[in-house]
C-alpha cells in the first residue's frame, strides 16, 4: 500500500507531466523537441511530403488539438485554409490564437517579402511575409529560443531545460554556419519553383534565379518557362522542386536552358531531431555546391 501511494504522488509532481505539443509541420515539429526534450510529447499535423499550405482538416487533427497545452504553428498564413477550421472544432480554448498556448513562430523572426497586397490576382500572397523561413537555420536558431520562453512560460518547472536545450541548438547553427556558407561560396544560384527556398539561399548568400511559378501558387506557363529561360541564357545553377511539386515544369525548362534539375524536399522527416533537420541543410547545400 505504501508504494502504491508512492506511485500516485509521483505521477502528480510536476516533472511526471509532460507538455502535449502539437506541431503544424515536421519542421516546427523538430523544433518542439529539441526544446522540449524529455519533457513534451509531439504531434506533427501536416506530413512532411505535403504541401502544407493545403490540407484538409481530418478528425485527427482535432483530437490531437483538443488534448493540447501548445500549439506551435508557422505562422505568416501558411496554415490558414486549414488549421482555424481545426482549432475551431478542437474547442481547446487554451491553443486558441492570442492564448499562451498558442505559438506563432513567424511573429518572432523578419520575414522577407513582408507588406504585399493582398491582392489576388498576384496569385497565392502571403501579407505578413514569405513563411518560409525554416529553410534558414540562422532564423530558425530565433525561434528555438522564443519557444523556449513559451514553454517556461507553460511548464516553469522545467524551464531552465528548455532554455539550454534551445540555446545548445543555436549554438551549433552558429558553428555549423561557416560551413555550409564555405561549400556553398560557388554555387551559382538555384530556380525554385515556389519561393519556398529563398530564406536558404539568402542564408547561404547565393542568388534565387527565379521561380517555375509565374505567380505564387499559379501552374507554370509555357510562356512564363520560355520567358525565364531567356533571362537564365548563359547562367549557370540548378532548377530545384519538391517531391510534391509536378516535375513538368522544371523539365521544359532544363530543355530550354541545359540546366540541371534536382529534387528535394523542403521538410525534415517526421519526427525530426537536429540531427535530420542539419541534414536536410547538408543535402541542399550539396546540391547547390554541385552548380558551379
Amino acid at each position: 500500500m505504501r508504494r502504491l501511494i508512492l506511485l500516485l504522488l509521483l505521477a502528480w509532481t510536476p516533472w511526471a507531466a509532460a507538455l502535449e505539443v502539437v506541431a503544424t509541420t515536421a519542421s516546427m515539429g523538430m523544433l518542439a523537441r529539441v526544446v522540449g526534450g524529455a519533457a513534451v510529447r509531439v504531434v506533427e499535423l501536416a506530413p512532411p511530403d505535403r504541401d502544407a499550405h493545403h490540407l484538409q482538416v481530418k478528425p485527427s487533427m482535432m483530437r490531437a488539438l483538443r488534448d493540447a497545452d501548445l500549439v506551435v504553428a508557422v505562422g505568416a498564413d501558411l496554415e490558414v485554409g486549414w488549421l482555424p477550421a481545426a482549432l475551431s472544432g478542437a474547442a481547446n480554448a487554451r491553443v486558441m490564437p492570442g492564448r499562451p498556448g498558442y505559438f506563432e513562430a513567424a511573429a518572432h523572426v523578419a520575414l522577407l517579402e513582408a507588406g504585399a497586397a493582398a491582392d489576388r490576382s498576384q496569385g497565392d500572397v502571403h501579407p505578413a511575409g514569405n513563411p518560409h523561413f525554416h529553410l534558414d537555420p540562422g532564423r530558425m536558431a530565433t525561434v528555438a529560443q522564443a519557444l523556449a520562453e513559451r514553454m517556461a512560460r507553460l511548464d516553469a518547472f522545467h524551464a531552465a531545460s528548455y532554455r539550454q536545450n534551445a540555446e545548445a541548438f543555436a549554438q551549433e547553427v552558429a558553428r555549423r554556419t561557416p560551413l555550409w556558407r564555405q561549400k556553398a561560396a560557388s554555387a551559382a544560384g538555384a530556380v525554385t519553383y515556389h519561393k519556398d527556398a529563398v530564406y536558404l539561399l539568402a542564408f547561404l548568400q547565393r542568388p534565387h534565379l527565379g521561380t517555375l511559378e509565374p505567380l505564387p501558387g499559379i501552374a507554370p506557363s509555357a510562356s512564363h518557362l520560355e520567358s525565364l529561360a531567356t533571362t537564365l541564357k548563359g547562367k549557370e545553377g540548378v532548377i530545384i522542386h519538391t517531391p510534391y511539386q509536378p516535375s513538368a515544369g522544371a523539365e521544359k525548362l532544363a530543355a530550354l536552358t541545359g540546366l540541371r534539375v534536382a529534387r528535394l524536399p523542403i521538410e525534415p522527416p517526421a519526427g525530426s531531431t537536429a540531427a535530420e533537420y542539419f541534414a536536410l541543410i547538408d543535402r541542399w547545400v550539396e546540391v547547390l555546391a554541385q552548380t558551379r
